[in-house]
């Protein structure tokens, strides 16, 4: 647990496990200190897995915006350095996703294997959902217009067959976004994120990834759609592309997806 001086950025980082590196990149709104986070992931038993707070974030710096997509991803690559990692696997999820497409792109020598998780290139070839344009909602309805997003089987005659079990989904949600909602510049930083998420577009650069590269879905995800998710696949040459039973959150749904992802990483 540390702060790496990251150009003019000081970041917050921590690892957990041991073997080939890995860096985790989370996903929109992160924050370490919450749980569940990667460092409780099951890859920490096969590899050496290090993660951080993204700018805006957490107990990382908030600068003032506006942030861009370059910019997330230069901060992970002067991470690796400020670490001394020359390079690493690479997995990103949501939007780490995004900025882990950004990465492989424009510091390529730094990525070897890299898994792209319910994410998209944006563009023509679709995007993950506007979360920008709930900003105007309440805090509640934010939250019940994202769960319901997050996995499409939660509609109205699951949630009234299901009371309690949504009740505790809704609880969590609500104590999460209470958890460091006072710290100074944390909801700035956090709007920021989403307005760069908006202009999220590789769509035209993202088939000169090379190397090895998985990209994984949920079947029941209303945030980063399956057909989106399939695009992306397409888009890379030689991706190998997988689907997992749950939504947004599969890989806490479905054993069998980090488990895919460990075989494929090797």
């Amino acid at each position: 647990m540390a702060y790496a001086q990251a150009g003019y950025l000081r970041i917050w980082h921590e690892w957990a496990g041991r073997g080939p590196r890995l860096l985790y990149i989370t996903g929109t709104g992160a924050d370490l200190r919450r749980t569940p986070n990667p460092l409780l992931c099951p890859l920490t038993t096969s590899f050496e897995l290090l993660t951080f707070d993204q700018r805006g974030l957490g107990r990382t710096d908030k600068p003032a915006g506006p942030y861009t997509m370059a910019q997330y991803a230069e901060d992970a690559a002067l991470l690796l350095d400020a670490v001394g990692w020359d390079s690493c696997h690479v997995i990103g999820v949501s939007f780490g996703g995004m900025v882990a497409q950004e990465l492989a792109l424009r510091y390529p020598a730094k990525v070897k294997k890299i898994v792209l998780c319910c994410c998209s290139t944006g563009g023509p070839g679709g995007s993950s959902y506007p979360l920008h344009e709930l900003e105007h909602l309440s805090l509640e309805e934010k939250i019940n217009a994202r769960l319901s997003r997050t996995d499409k089987r939660i509609d109205e005659d699951w949630i009234a067959g299901h009371p309690n079990d949504y009740r505790a989904m809704f609880d969590k949600a609500i104590g999460d976004a209470a958890l460091f909602a006072d710290e100074p510049g944390r909801a700035e930083g956090a709007r920021w994120q989403l307005l760069a998420r908006a202009e999220h577009d590789t769509w035209d650069r993202i088939a000169r990834v090379k190397g090895p590269v998985l990209v994984c879905g949920g079947k029941y995800d209303g945030q980063a759609e399956p057909a989106v998710v399939e695009a992306l696949a397409q888009r890379i040459p030689g991706a190998q592309l997988a689907f997992f039973e749950g939504g947004h959150g599969f890989l806490n749904q479905d054993p069998a997806a980090y488990a895919k992802i460990a075989e494929f990483l090797g």
